[in-house]
């Protein structure tokens, strides 16, 4: 059964510290391991990977988390917290898609959607994928990339914008899908952004074998930019890490030797790393 993909965030410095005060406001947390330079946690169904990377990328509004609050008394408390010392993009109001919504950035440079709605299920926050500029009719092309690329894959729902917006028939507006069990969704804005996609947004894919890592490197980075590491930024611009699910089993064994060849790579190669 594959592993479930989770968000990277990117901080300079601050990964445990943003990861104690999520864990501080939501529900149902926990933090699942640290060191100086990654802190791993649950927050309300879904694991995340806090990055010291240092200061080469920030986050931006084009990846954001998307809460299912559920009640007006927990969307209100969300919006109180996580918008103290940081910024209101759209403040807690009534719109066309919800009773109670609010989008804001947090003290640490995260962008959140919350919404008064609930969904079913344990994952209660959502990856969402903004495309904007010359990339906001590619909902519909990038969302199929993604399900024909992940084995274990389903579209949600679709929304295309109205027909009377004078786009392209079956633009999509908004879309919800499923990539090896983890929910996300993706939505488009016909409006001016002066962000894009960066790795300072990323998403993480653990694979048991080297097709699995062979398989993703190359759907994923075809007509995009492999970078090293394990990274990669698709033809959409959205940056993945692919990553063997013993690699921390096997720096725990033989240390420096086996950062010493992973920091030679672009894509992981197991037996290079076993052989360290």
């Amino acid at each position: 059964m594959p592993h479930p993909i989770y968000p990277c965030l990117w901080y300079n410095t601050e990964a445990q510290q943003a990861a104690e005060f999520y864990c501080s406001v939501f529900n149902n947390t926990s933090i699942l391991a640290s060191n100086p330079m990654v802190t791993t946690f649950s927050l309300d169904g879904l694991k995340i990977m806090g990055l010291n990377g240092g200061p080469m990328y920030k986050t931006t509004q084009s990846v954001s988390l998307y809460v299912y609050a559920g009640n007006e008394a927990e969307v209100t408390r969300l919006y109180k917290l996580l918008s103290e010392n940081g910024k209101v993009m759209m403040p807690l109001d009534a719109y066309t898609w919800s009773p109670k919504y609010a989008w804001v950035e947090d003290q640490f440079g995260n962008s959140w959607q919350l919404d008064v709605k609930d969904i079913e299920g344990a994952q209660k926050i959502v990856p969402c994928l903004l495309f904007a500029n010359e990339k906001m009719g590619f909902v519909k092309k990038a969302i199929d990339h993604y399900t024909a690329t992940f084995e274990d894959a389903k579209i949600h729902f679709e929304a295309p914008y109205p027909a009377d917006q004078g786009l392209a028939e079956g633009t999509l507006l908004f879309a919800q899908y499923v990539l090896n069990g983890t929910i996300f969704q993706a939505m488009s804005s016909s409006l001016a952004h002066d962000f894009d996609f960066t790795p300072g947004n990323s998403f993480v894919i653990d694979c048991d074998t080297q097709d699995e890592i062979d398989h993703y490197w190359e759907k994923l980075g075809e007509n995009g930019r492999y970078d090293r590491c394990g990274w990669l930024a698709d033809e959409f611009g959205v940056s993945w890490q692919i990553v063997p699910t013993g690699l921390s089993k096997l720096i725990a064994e033989k240390g420096e030797a086996v950062i010493n060849a992973f920091m030679k790579m672009q894509k992981f190669d197991i037996k290079t790393l076993e052989e360290a």
